[in-house]
């Protein structure tokens, strides 16, 4: 379905796109139906590293903050 939040999720983030890897789940499909219990009001959701993140719309700043302490984990 169309998800405008989430394309503009995906644009505030396409800066970053080589500095992590954007999995995007489909919350819609049968396979998908935990995540679509716990996130339907909430979408979109944002996990970072296996970790809830954020959700509705991208904080920069929290994003940024934690991603720049897993790259500097991981060097």
């Amino acid at each position: 379905k169309p998800c405008p939040l989430c394309d503009e999720a995906k644009e505030v983030l396409e800066p970053y796109k080589r500095r992590f890897i954007l999995q995007e789940v489909d919350i819609t499909l049968p396979e998908n139906s935990a995540w679509y219990d716990k996130y339907k009001y909430d979408i979109p959701v944002f996990h970072l590293n296996g970790k809830f993140l954020m959700k509705n719309r991208v904080d920069l700043q929290k994003f940024e903050d934690q991603l720049r302490k897993l790259e500097l984990q991981s060097e």
